[in-house]
């Protein structure tokens, strides 16, 4: 039996065309991931104008990310990715399943169906974060010690609040006590001979500019990794696991955030993956720059302790810092051929 084209429904146009899926594909390719590991795939529903959201259990992270946690939040980034660039498109999003099962392994974990054309499924300000997709890139360079504006903190906590996940920016003592638990995550992360060359199998060490000459499209090149901390303030991740070898002052005191859900099951972290994208794509648009700090995330006691002691509502996922500064470097990206099947061909 042929499969229908993308763009048909039974043969009538009604979903993306063959160069909007590719858009839509594209979009999604540029969503932040662990270790720029792009663990995502896609591939045209069957049965109407759609598309199919896979994990892509080989690019795991498995040391860093043994449960699959970062890879669902890295492919609910995409997906939300996938959701901007289709309402840019005029193609709303008329039903969006996440963890449909059963599958398996193998199956779909989001499935995204659209709806006819021009029907206002989605919020008008989703297209406007189109154009913050490609300039969205994680920075790991000092930030300034100009605070965040009240207004744009409130657009944040709103962004993720819209895609049911809770961003909580911290106050002075919450912010040294998140910042002390990844401290200590990165040292015992840092003494693990084995978590170091898992992290490092992920470094590309190219010139600036270059496209890798080993034909790799992810991983992180070296010149992307930013300084450490002169002064210790902030525990950034020491991809190379060489030291200090390139210093300088950080701010007096990072604005850090917290992005957590009520639950902490595979659909809690796509729908993670979705808020932490939103957050970040409204922060770009509004001037800021964004690292995510992962290391306290990755071990379970540290990430258990992230909760707010006072509160204990929700479940981290993800801790950010924020702040104005210079911009981030593009890391390589997977071509949409890489990303897309054919679903006459399978997966």
């Amino acid at each position: 039996m042929t499969e229908p084209m993308a763009g048909t429904v039974d043969g009538v146009p009604g979903g993306p065309s063959p160069a909007e899926l590719r858009e839509l594909v594209a979009a999604a390719g540029a969503a932040p991931s662990l270790h720029n590991t792009q663990p995502w795939r896609f591939r045209p529903t069957a049965d109407g104008p759609g598309v199919l959201v896979f994990a892509d259990p080989a690019r795991a992270v498995p040391l860093a990310d043994p449960d699959g946690r970062a890879m669902l939040l890295s492919v609910g980034a995409a997906l939300f990715n996938l959701r901007v660039a289709a309402a840019r498109l005029g193609l709303p999003v008329e039903e969006l399943d996440l963890m449909p099962g059963p599958g398996g392994s193998d199956g779909p974990v989001a499935v995204v169906r659209f709806g006819p054309r021009g029907a206002p499924h989605e919020p008008v300000e989703l297209a406007e974060l189109a154009e913050a997709v490609g300039q969205r890139h994680s920075s790991r360079e000092p930030f300034g010690n100009r605070d965040v504006p009240e207004a744009v903190i409130g657009e944040l906590i709103e962004a993720a609040a819209d895609e049911d996940a809770v961003l909580d920016v911290l106050e002075e003592s919450g912010a040294r006590r998140v910042l002390a638990l990844t401290a200590e995550a990165e040292a015992r992360i840092a003494a693990d001979a084995a978590r170091r060359a898992e992290t490092g199998g992920w470094l590309r060490a190219e010139p600036a500019g270059r496209a890798p000459a080993s034909g790799a499209a992810d991983g992180i090149p070296e010149w992307a990794l930013g300084p450490q901390d002169h002064e210790a303030r902030v525990p950034v991740r020491d991809f190379a696991g060489r030291g200090p070898v390139r210093t300088q002052r950080f701010e007096a005191l990072p604005q850090v955030a917290t992005i957590a859900t009520r639950g902490d099951t595979a659909a809690d972290w796509l729908r993670a993956g979705q808020a932490l994208e939103r957050v970040w794509l409204v922060a770009t648009a509004r001037g800021l720059r964004v690292s995510v700090l992962h290391q306290a995330v990755e071990l379970p006691d540290t990430r258990w302790r992230l909760r707010d002691p006072d509160s204990g509502v929700g479940t981290v996922q993800v801790v950010l810092r924020v702040g104005y500064g210079p911009p981030g470097a593009a890391t390589p990206r997977r071509s949409v051929d890489d990303l897309l099947r054919d679903p006459a061909r399978g997966r």
